[in-house]
């Protein structure tokens, strides 16, 4: 990570940051003048449900926050911000403290500052005025804490491509995601069934306040997404015609200039599009500006196929003669069949090992319904049921998903998980009902009879033992980084009981004992991490290199 940012800070010192384009960019503001605005007065009923007019926030039993907001885009901006107010300055707090620690250099973080203004020049160009004036909208309620980086409108147009950046770089690799779309045979009624988990990962906090969406605009379709506080893009979501999208990133260079950002791409798919071919249509006159792939679903199609984008090539896959689709990190249409980096990361990656993965449990399990789905999504184990350790970033459930979603789209149905991870309950949201007079006489967004139980392992000794070695591995880290920290001579052996099978704890308990220079012990770690299952070939190559190092000091 620090050499990607070391990267990005040369970059701008070579860069004319006050050039026509970004000044124009700076100085931009959406023209909002032609829409209608109601100042939000929120009304608080208690310290988790708040309303205004027909627009509404509640914190559900199973602590997801509903939001159902509705008017043209500049309303619909306002109505959210009012209402996600205090959650959204929080996830901007948690957002940029952690860039601050990434760059805790007061110039380095100006240096920064310089350079978003240089690189995010022409997204402006490349979002649809109706999301700017939403987004216009929503910053107005976002903390002034953070002007300093920029103004509010800036800063929101900025957040929005910091996600895509996150995909970009190449050693922050924050998204492992995985999803899958089965139909006719392989589901128990013969329906689309759609089931995926968002493997986006900046912390858990950053997770807590999940925000299921939803959103009935002035113009389009009604539709549900979920993410977070502050987000209008869309990585998960469905509409009310039985579309559905999800995002899976694939390698990407690090790119040079921001454009749309994919999840406003996904949103107006869910806005505007009924059909598969009205979403490639969307897809396809977008300039993005990282690589991506799209799995739609759809009602009324009865079948899915995957999107792929990227800056300078667009594709499609289908399986015509197939009623499943599965879909990891990396391309299979034949548009990228001779792309040299998605070559690459076939072979290097975890995304062929957790495509075979899926192939394994479609087999072990028939004709899936919603509770089936969940079990897959929820799949610890690797290849032929071997244990790989929790955590490990080839299993399905990688055990740091910021949600899961399934869905049935002929049902217009929706099941989101809830905290921790996919292991919480998942809540049933039926669309049809939703939006619709029903939701209002109910007065809850939850068709709760439906629900999918939490998963057991949630109470088990062994999660426990997962979540207690997540902080010793924080601290493990921190004691190989900086000088004078030592940890007790039981810190190691306490450390790898909590999760013996996965390769990362001894591959750490190595690089502490060679620090210290115990190279005897160094030696014992490291070979022990090469008997597990690492998670991608540039892994196992610094175990191998720390290896060689520690032999080469033992002689």
């Amino acid at each position: 990570m620090q050499h990607l940012i070391s990267f990005f800070l040369s970059l701008i010192i070579l860069l004319n940051l006050t050039s026509c384009g970004v000044r124009k960019s700076i100085k931009h503001i959406p023209d909002v003048s032609q829409y209608s605005l109601k100042i939000p007065k929120i009304n608080t009923i208690n310290d988790s449900t708040f309303s205004f007019n027909q627009n509404y926030l509640t914190k559900n039993k199973q602590q997801l926050w509903e939001l159902y907001i509705k008017g043209n885009p500049l309303q619909l901006g306002c109505n959210n911000g009012a209402l996600t107010q205090n959650l959204m300055q929080k996830q901007e707090e948690i957002f940029f403290s952690k860039v601050e620690g990434f760059v805790p250099s007061k110039f380095k973080q100006k240096l920064l500052r310089g350079f978003l203004k240089w690189y995010n020049r022409k997204m402006y160009l490349n979002v649809r005025e109706d999301f700017q004036a939403e987004l216009y909208g929503l910053s107005q309620y976002s903390s002034d804490k953070y002007d300093f980086i920029a103004p509010k409108f800036r800063r929101a147009m900025y957040l929005h491509g910091a996600h895509d950046i996150g995909h970009a770089m190449q050693d922050l690799m924050v998204v492992g995601c995985t999803s899958l779309a089965i139909w006719n045979e392989n589901t128990e009624d013969g329906d689309l069934l759609i089931g995926r988990n968002f493997d986006f990962y900046v912390g858990d906090e950053f997770a807590k306040n999940k925000l299921v969406e939803f959103v009935e605009p002035e113009n389009g379709i009604p539709y549900l997404s979920v993410s977070w506080p502050g987000m209008i893009g869309v990585v998960s979501g469905m509409n009310k015609e039985g579309i559905t999208v999800t995002i899976n990133a694939g390698k990407s260079k690090i790119p040079l200039t921001a454009k749309t950002p994919i999840s406003l791409v996904t949103r107006e798919i869910l806005q505007y599009a009924k059909n598969i071919d009205e979403a490639i249509e969307i897809a396809k006159k977008r300039k993005v500006f990282v690589s991506e792939s799209i799995l739609v679903g759809s009602a009324n199609d009865k079948k899915a196929v995957i999107i792929e984008v990227s800056p300078k090539n667009f594709g499609v896959y289908g399986v015509p003669n197939s009623s499943k689709i599965f879909c990891t990190n990396h391309f299979q249409s034949e548009d990228y069949q001779n792309d040299k980096r998605n070559q690459k990361h076939i072979v290097e990656s975890h995304s062929e090992y957790r495509y075979e993965k899926l192939q394994e449990l479609l087999q072990e399990n028939k004709k899936l319904n919603p509770e089936k789905m969940a079990a897959i999504l929820r799949d610890k184990s690797g290849l032929k049921g071997e244990k790989i350790g929790y955590g490990n970033e080839k299993a399905i459930n990688q055990l740091l998903a910021h949600h899961a979603v399934i869905f049935s789209p002929q049902k217009k149905l929706v099941w989101i998980s809830s905290n921790p991870y996919q292991l919480g309950e998942f809540v049933c949201y039926d669309l049809n009902e939703i939006f619709s007079d029903k939701r209002l006489k109910i007065g809850e967004f939850a068709k709760s009879e439906l629900n999918i139980a939490k998963d057991p392992f949630v109470d088990s000794q062994e999660f426990e033992n997962y979540e207690i070695s997540k902080i010793i591995s924080s601290e493990i880290n921190d004691a190989i980084e900086k000088d004078n920290i030592l940890l007790t001579e039981d810190s190691i052996p306490y450390y790898q009981s909590l999760n013996p099978d996965f390769w990362l704890v001894y591959y750490q308990s190595g690089k502490y004992y060679f620090k210290q220079k115990e190279y005897s012990k160094a030696k014992i770690e490291f070979e022990k991490a090469l008997t597990k299952e690492i998670t991608t070939i540039p892994d196992k190559e610094n175990v191998e290199k720390y290896l060689k190092k520690t032999l080469r000091k033992l002689k």
